[in-house]
């Protein structure tokens, strides 16, 4: 009875979330074709002021709806998962109130058009991520909670001056034209504020440090809500952004490059919820990718079928990582799918429809943009690297599937083994059909997302080549075994993903938090506390004295102060 009653909260959450993920894709999706119209918008005006309405709008369209729904599914999935996973926590209560806060902020974030209403989710995110990250409450969870906390305060603070300079326009959305130097600006504070929250280059050291938290949380925060954010913004305001082609043509850059770094650390990475991050931020560099080349459908698309196989991905290795005693070195690991057969074999499931196979999730998604980037007008560099950048997603699947799964265990006893419980294997099966037949529900019940490229045969046999081109990892392993030391040089480069934890998470931990103590120093307790409180109340104190001793004293001392008023006074008006 004590068990059922520990296990209550979360489980009972789980089955709500899954009860509006339901009524969401059966009257949202499926019955209302949404796709068939723009959408409906619900906006409530608070007050007017100087030709600037103050609103709460809401908007209900095929993008919103599909999306809260899947983010109600893989949340409750995690928090069916966490009933296991969590059960020995003490505080497991609290774990599900932040679990549940972040999904509120979430859907307050897709619904909400509005950049001055956007900020409340925006904020809710970044605060409530940052309690899940320290959630252990150790040296380490909290160096990765103050660089999540301050890479993403980074883009509040954009969000916030684009708040102030989009006043001049009256109109809160972005719904309006932007032309000249000035409405460039505000575009490019809102594509570099998206980026802090998705983790691209320069801001890309948050993201692997994040998972210092729970693995649940891993599951949530790296597949469908917070990572997500910034591509969602960039979505959500794309039709003021296609007016700006400079902003378009440096994200698709800036994707096109963290794509490429991503896949090439996630090579060589040797832990596994590291692997799985890195993983996931190369698929956020492909979604800023084709939103930069004008894609930003197939990009949602794309955004959607992520987040089902993503979230397994995490379910999966947070599953083998509890069974055999928390460990997450994947070169200790081995002989998986004997020990963990279940877990092991969704792990499996979710590499291949990450690689892009065909009929799985991942490859209806991922060929259409492969089809996109040959279709738009780019360089040919440009287009060797999105074509390298996705093809290293089976290198490092096929690195992980061959040492952790099935190589040789190098762990200690077979004692310390666990077994998935029912709620572990609920919680996967849900996602695993996901998984499997999610881009084809998607791609059938959302026509819009069914891009039309014309490509040649030529150009399929590339992305064919680029999709099962991994399969040579084996080949790759065998030269670099030869000639080591040609590739000894590049590895730390490579594994230190070109450097940005020292460049980004040095300027945010180290020398922002050494500047923002010299400033508290010599500002907020220095001159500020002079010219401000304490020299305000001090200056006051004086004035009130002197008052006391004016009026105080003798009439001796009264008449004095007045004769000398008066003669000021009439020197004044004279």
């Amino acid at each position: 009875m004590s068990c059922l009653k520990h296990v209550k909260v979360p489980l009972l959450f789980g089955i709500f979330l899954y009860c509006v993920s339901l009524f969401l894709w059966v009257f949202g999706v499926v019955n209302v074709d949404l796709s068939l119209m723009s959408g409906y918008m619900i906006e409530w005006q608070f007050f007017s002021f100087c030709g600037v309405e103050w609103t709460f709008p809401v908007i209900v369209d095929c993008v919103s709806v599909t999306f809260s729904c899947l983010v109600c599914l893989i949340s409750g999935s995690v928090c069916l998962f966490s009933v296991s996973y969590m059960g020995s926590e003490v505080f497991l209560y609290r774990f599900m109130m932040l679990i549940m806060a972040f999904v509120g902020s979430m859907n307050l974030l897709i619904f909400v058009p509005s950049l001055i209403s956007i900020l409340l989710g925006w904020d809710g995110l970044g605060i409530v991520s940052f309690a899940l990250v320290i959630y252990y409450q150790n040296k380490k969870s909290l160096a990765a909670g103050m660089l999540t906390v301050l890479a993403n305060r980074v883009g509040d603070v954009l969000l916030i001056l684009c708040i102030c300079l989009v006043v001049n326009w009256g109109d809160w959305m972005l719904g309006t034209g932007m032309f000249g130097d000035y409405g460039v600006f505000i575009c490019f504070l809102l594509v570099i504020g998206g980026m802090t929250k998705s983790a691209q280059i320069p801001f890309s050291s948050w993201l692997p440090a994040a998972m210092a938290a729970p693995t649940p949380v891993s599951a949530l925060v790296h597949s469908s809500t917070l990572v997500t954010a910034g591509v969602y913004l960039v979505v959500r305001f794309y039709d003021s952004l296609v007016e700006v082609p400079e902003v378009l043509w440096f994200l698709s850059k800036v994707g096109g490059l963290t794509l490429l770094m991503a896949g090439l650390s996630a090579c060589f990475e040797t832990d596994l919820k590291k692997i799985i991050a890195l993983s996931t931020l190369s698929q956020l560099g492909l979604m800023m990718f084709t939103i930069g080349i004008g894609c930003p459908l197939v990009a949602v698309f794309h955004l959607f079928t992520h987040a089902l196989f993503k979230a397994l991905l995490f379910l999966c290795a947070g599953s083998i990582i509890h069974s055999v005693g928390d460990a997450q070195d994947s070169r200790i690991l081995g002989s998986l799918n004997v020990l963990l057969p279940f877990s092991s074999g969704c792990l499996v499931m979710s590499s291949v429809v990450l690689c892009g196979m065909p009929f799985l999730s991942g490859f209806y998604s991922k060929d259409l943009i492969l089809e996109s980037s040959f279709s738009s007008m780019m360089g040919s560099l440009e287009l060797l690297v999105i074509l390298v950048g996705a093809g290293l997603s089976l290198v490092y699947s096929m690195r992980l599937m061959s040492v952790g799964v099935f190589g040789q265990y190098f762990g200690g006893s077979l004692v310390t083994f666990g077994v998935e419980s029912v709620y572990m294997l609920v919680s996967m099966v849900v996602l695993s059909v996901g998984a499997v037949v999610g881009g084809w529900s998607l791609q059938v019940a959302w026509v819009d997302a069914n891009n039309f490229s014309i490509v040649s045969g030529f150009v399929k046999m590339v992305i064919g080549v680029v999709t099962f081109g991994g399969l040579s990892y084996l080949a790759v392993v065998v030269v670099i075994k030869v000639k080591g030391s040609v590739t000894n040089g590049f590895k730390y480069f490579l594994s230190s993903m070109w450097f940005m934890s020292a460049i980004s998470g040095g300027f945010l931990s180290g020398g922002g938090l050494s500047k923002g103590t010299e400033m508290h120093l010599h500002l907020d307790s220095g001159w500020m506390e002079v010219f401000g409180g304490q020299g305000g109340f001090s200056g006051l104190s004086r004035m009130v004295k002197g008052h006391s001793v004016m009026q105080g004293s003798s009439i001796l001392v009264f008449m004095r102060f007045s004769l000398v008023f008066a003669v000021f006074c009439l020197v004044w008006f004279l």
